[in-house]
């Protein structure tokens, strides 16, 4: 089983939500730091949003700043690219017959418009929601649930993804990994090529 990260792997949609974290913090008189990046990155939407509440010391809801963010988002996802490599890759697997889904921290109703308008969907079996189930990609529990949802054995599945904390989530759930490069992530290409079996910089490295 193949299991895909979205932002970042599939689609070049890292940057949306960096856009929006600059801009819902300028509102506040707040800097974009590495800490913030790192609170907020890769986790599904209301536990960025505990997250931020705390760390910015607000006194919105939880509900307000998701909301403050989902307007921020607006219909982004309708115009987000796909990455290099990516839909040839998609179809060499599926003539291989591999079976493959999406495991993703994004939001489910850009995560949906991303893979419909890009027509991508037709690929996967699934999608697994980080956000619906409550859990964080850098722990194994999101991975093997994922595996169970699928009826696959973890250690005969393969996670593609850009975070290196979900790649070492993704590990310790017995799974093999690939890191993908991004931009976002350019400062842990390092870590990542000693944690993941593979390294890519690009899809198109691994067409047939």
């Amino acid at each position: 089983m193949l299991f895909f990260d979205m932002d970042g792997v599939l689609t070049d949609s890292n940057g949306i939500w960096k856009k929006v974290d600059r801009e819902f913090l300028a509102r506040r008189g707040l800097s974009y730091t590495h800490a913030y990046y790192e609170g907020v990155a890769h986790v599904p939407l209301p536990m960025a949003a505990v997250f931020t509440k705390k760390f910015c010391h607000l006194e919105e809801s939880c509900e307000a700043i998701m909301a403050e963010w989902m307007d921020l988002a607006q219909d982004s996802y309708a115009r987000t690219a796909v990455k290099p490599g990516v839909r040839a890759y998609l179809k060499q697997c599926r003539k291989q017959g591999r079976r493959m889904a999406v495991v993703t921290s994004s939001v489910p109703e850009h995560c949906h418009t991303a893979l419909e308008t890009l027509d991508l969907a037709k690929f996967f079996e699934r999608v697994t929601f980080a956000q619906e189930l409550g859990m964080e990609k850098r722990k194994p529990d999101i991975w093997l649930a994922a595996a169970r949802a699928a009826g696959a054995d973890p250690r005969a599945c393969t996670v593609f993804d850009d975070s290196l904390a979900a790649c070492q989530g993704a590990r310790a759930a017995g799974m093999r990994v690939v890191g993908v490069y991004d931009s976002l992530f350019a400062q842990d290409e390092t870590e990542m090529r000693s944690c993941c079996d593979i390294y890519i910089r690009s899809f198109e490295e691994l067409l047939l």
